[in-house]
C-alpha cells in the first residue's frame, strides 16, 4: 500500500518523528510497542527474524530493491518520501534513504536463555553503540544469547540496532528481573560466570578459556562504560579475568573488550 507523502508533518509519519532524541524515542517507542530498523540490510534482517512491520519510510530509490520485502505485507503502508522530507521528520539525513517501524514481540523470559552455553551478560551498559556491538559480536563469534540488567540501554534503539548491524534479531536475548540478584540467578542455573575485570585476583582471559569445554555453560559478565563491573557483580562470580594490556592501558572499551572475551571463550563449534 503505496502512499506518497509530501508534507513532514503528516500524522501518517508519526513513528519516525525526531529518531536523535533518544529520551523523547524511549517513551515514545515504549508507548506505542515499536522500533525503528535503518537501511535495507537491516530491514531485511528484521523481518527475515519474524518481526512485523508497521510501516515502512522508503525514498523511490529503494522501492524496487525492497520490493520482496514489501510485498509480504501488502496492507502495511510504504510511505515513499523525498530525502529532504525524511530528514525533516527523523531530524537527521538518512543517507541509506530506508526506515522500517517494527511491532516490538515479547522478550523470552531469563528460564529459556539460561541452559544455553555461552551467554554474554551485561551490567548497566548504557551507550547504545556498545550495547549493539557487543551483540553483534556474540552473534558472529557463535555466542548463544544475552542477559541484560534492568539499567542497560535498549537493543531495539534505532543506534543498537545500526551498530549492530541487525545482530539483535538473530541473537536471542532478554533482561535480567533485577540487577541485584542476578549473580545468585545464574548461579543457581549452574552457569559458569567470568567476570571481565581489573580486580587484583584476576587471571589472564587465556589461562581462563582453556578451562572449559564446549559443552560447559558460561557466561562472561561486562560492566559499565566508567566503572566496569560492580564490586557486587565481580565479587560474586566463578573466576575473575582480565585481558593482558600493554602500553600503559589499563582497560579496553566494553564492546572492545566483550569481542576479545567472546572469540577466547567461545565453544569450537
Amino acid at each position: 500500500m503505496r502512499e506518497t507523502v509530501q508534507d513532514a508533518d503528516d500524522p501518517r509519519l508519526g513513528d519516525y518523528v525526531r529518531l536523535r532524541e533518544s529520551s523523547l524515542r524511549r517513551s515514545l517507542e515504549s508507548e506505542r510497542g515499536l522500533f525503528i530498523a535503518e537501511g535495507e540490510k537491516v530491514i531485511r534482517r528484521a523481518a527475515e527474524a519474524g518481526h512485523v512491520p508497521r510501516s515502512f519510510l522508503l525514498a523511490p530509490r529503494w522501492l524496487a530493491g525492497l520490493d520482496d520485502v514489501l510485498s509480504r505485507w501488502p496492507d502495511v503502508p510504504v510511505y515513499v518520501v523525498d530525502e529532504a522530507v525524511a530528514e525533516q521528520v527523523t531530524g537527521f539525513h538518512v543517507h541509506r534513504g530506508a526506515l522500517a517501524s517494527f511491532h516490538r514481540a515479547d522478550l523470552p523470559g531469563v528460564d529459556a536463555l539460561l541452559g544455553l552455553r555461552r551467554l554474554v551478560v551485561l551490567e548497566d551498559v548504557v551507550d547504545h553503540a556498545n550495547v549493539g556491538a557487543v551483540l553483534r559480536s556474540a552473534a558472529g563469534l557463535g555466542w548463544d544469547g544475552a542477559l541484560l540488567s534492568p539499567r542497560c540501554a535498549d537493543p531495539l534503539y534505532r543506534r543498537a540496532v545500526k551498530v549492530s548491524m541487525g545482530a539483535v534479531f538473530a541473537l536471542p536475548w532478554t533482561r535480567l528481573p533485577s540487577w541485584r540478584d542476578a549473580p545468585a540467578l545464574l548461579a543457581e542455573a549452574g552457569v559458569t560466570t567470568v567476570a571481565l575485570t581489573l580486580a587484583d585476583d584476576s587471571v589472564d582471559l587465556g589461562e581462563v578459556a582453556g578451562r572449559f569445554g564446549d559443552d560447559d555453560r558460561v557466561a562472561v559478565l561486562l560492566g559499565t562504560e566508567g566503572a566496569g563491573l560492580s564490586a557486587h557483580w565481580s565479587s560474586t562470580a566463578t573466576v575473575r579475568a582480565r585481558i593482558p594490556m600493554r602500553a600503559g592501558v589499563d582497560s579496553l572499551n566494553v564492546a572492545a573488550a566483550a569481542a576479545i572475551a567472546c572469540y577466547a571463550l567461545a565453544p569450537s563449534a
